[in-house]
C-alpha cells in the first residue's frame, strides 16, 4: 500500500487530491454502471416512432438502456410464445397481451391500455379527395388500396370492419393490397404502390415531411376500440428498469405526448 501511494504521489506531485477525485469518479461510474438496467421493448409498428423519442427521454432521466424491436402485433405475440427474450410488450390491442397473461408467460396485474389507436383513411395522390366518407373507393381512379394484414396486425383487422361495414370488402379484393404490419402499409402509400390506404393516424402525426395528398380520420364508432396495451413479461419480472419504464409511461406527461402523436387516451 505504501508503494502505491508513493507512485500516486510521484504521479501527481503534491496533489493527492486528484487522485482521491479520480479513485471516486472510478467508484461513481462502477455504481452507475451496476445500478443501470437495460430493458427489451417489443413495439408494435404503429408506436415505433413515439417509443423511440420517449425512450431517449426515459434514458436521460434514468441511465437505464432501452432496446426497441418492432413488429406487428401478431408477429410479437409469436415470438414471445416462443421464448423471445422481451422484458416488456406494447401491442397494437389488448387480445395478445391479455392471452400471455393467462398463458402465465406475462405478469399478473401488469396490464394496462397505454394509448387508444384511431384509424386513418390517406392517400398521397392530390387528385384523390377524400371526402368525410368512403365514397372514394367507388371510383376507378385509383389501382390499390393498402391495409396492414387483419390476421396479424390490429390496424388491418380495424381497416376490415371498416370496409365490410361500409359494404366495401368483397368489391375491393382484386384491388386490395395486404402489408405485413401498418409499418410497412404505410410505406406502400409512400413509395406509390398503393393509392390510398388505412393507416394509424399516428403515421401523420409523425411523419410531417410525408403528409402530401388527403386524410381523413375514420369515426372510432366503426370499428371495434383499439386499445393498445402494455405489459410486463415474466422474465423481467425482476427487472427494475423495466417497472420503472412502465411506471414512465402511464404518467401524465407521458400521457399527454402520447395523445399529441395522434392517440385518445383512458383513464389509468
Amino acid at each position: 500500500m505504501v508503494n502505491i501511494t508513493m507512485v500516486r504521489m510521484n504521479l501527481f506531485g503534491k496533489n493527492p487530491g486528484i487522485v482521491v477525485g479520480l479513485f471516486l469518479t472510478f467508484l461513481l461510474f462502477q455504481v452507475s454502471g451496476a445500478l443501470a438496467d437495460e430493458l427489451r421493448v417489443a413495439v408494435a409498428s404503429n408506436f415505433l416512432l413515439p417509443v423511440k423519442e420517449l425512450s431517449k427521454e426515459f434514458e436521460k432521466n434514468t441511465a437505464n438502456k432501452v432496446v426497441v424491436i418492432s413488429a406487428s402485433t401478431g408477429k410479437l405475440y409469436a415470438q414471445i410464445k416462443q421464448g423471445a427474450p422481451f422484458d416488456v410488450l406494447l401491442a397494437a390491442d389488448s387480445l395478445r397481451p391479455e392471452l400471455l397473461e393467462k398463458e402465465g408467460i406475462g405478469v399478473p396485474g401488469s396490464r394496462f391500455t397505454y394509448a387508444v389507436g384511431r384509424l386513418a383513411l390517406w392517400s398521397a395522390d392530390t387528385k384523390l379527395f377524400l371526402k368525410k366518407n368512403l365514397q372514394v373507393l367507388n371510383q376507378k381512379n385509383f389501382r390499390y388500396l393498402a391495409i396492414a394484414n387483419p390476421k396479424t396486425a390490429p390496424y388491418g383487422k380495424a381497416a376490415e370492419q371498416v370496409l365490410r361495414k361500409k359494404g366495401h370488402w368483397d368489391q375491393l379484393q382484386t384491388r386490395m393490397v395486404r402489408g405485413e404490419n401498418i409499418s410497412q402499409t404505410f410505406q406502400f402509400l409512400v413509395t406509390g404502390n398503393a393509392d390510398i390506404g388505412f393507416i394509424a393516424l399516428s403515421q401523420l402525426r409523425s411523419n410531417q415531411g410525408q403528409r402530401k395528398g388527403y386524410s381523413w380520420i375514420v369515426p372510432a364508432e366503426w370499428h371495434d376500440p383499439i386499445r393498445q396495451q402494455a405489459l410486463l413479461l415474466k422474465r423481467a419480472k425482476t427487472n427494475k428498469a423495466a417497472k420503472e419504464f412502465l411506471s414512465f409511461l402511464k404518467s401524465n406527461q407521458v400521457q399527454k405526448k402520447i395523445e399529441s402523436y395522434g392517440y385518445s387516451l383512458e383513464q389509468l
